[in-house]
């Protein structure tokens, strides 16, 4: 996490034994998230948080919508947007997924909590960083250009 680029802030030295939040409001992802979302900025907040692990990357993203009225609603519109997607798992409502169950896996798991009430969100989503995030989307993807089978080589 934190990006690629080197830091005195992100060396092992300064992050062991600590968590951070990093990214607050001014997140380099979010401008992509609002494009693919849909959503407003007034409806959306993502922080991005350090960990010091050697594997994996929880993301949690909170929003607010007037578009979904129960769990299951919010659900729906998960599945059709991934329907057919081999590496991404969906959790039932209420359940949310840890960093270990995507350890060494190019998965990406994905659960919510969703309060009716108050319409919001919380959106939390797993992914090894150097499996979904580096190498096993490297081959994924190479995998779709040769038009091998997307799982190829990593299932």
């Amino acid at each position: 996490g934190a990006g690629r680029k080197p830091s005195l802030a992100t060396s092992f030295c300064e992050v062991t034994e600590n968590f951070s939040a990093y990214g607050i409001v001014e997140h380099r992802h979010v401008p992509e998230v609002l494009q693919n979302s849909g959503l407003g900025e007034r409806e959306f907040t993502f922080v991005a948080h350090l960990l010091p692990i050697d594997r994996g990357i929880l993301e949690t993203i909170y929003l607010r919508t007037q578009r979904v009225e129960k769990p299951v609603d919010l659900l729906s519109i998960y599945e059709e947007a991934y329907a057919g997607e081999p590496f991404v798992r969906l959790y039932a409502p209420g359940k949310v997924p840890d960093v270990r169950a995507v350890r060494n896996t190019n998965f990406c798991d994905i659960g919510f909590i969703f309060d009716a009430e108050s319409q919001r969100a919380v959106i939390v989503a797993a992914e090894d960083n150097l499996g979904k995030g580096a190498a096993g989307q490297a081959v994924q993807n190479m995998n779709l250009m040769l038009d091998l089978p997307e799982t190829e080589g990593l299932l």
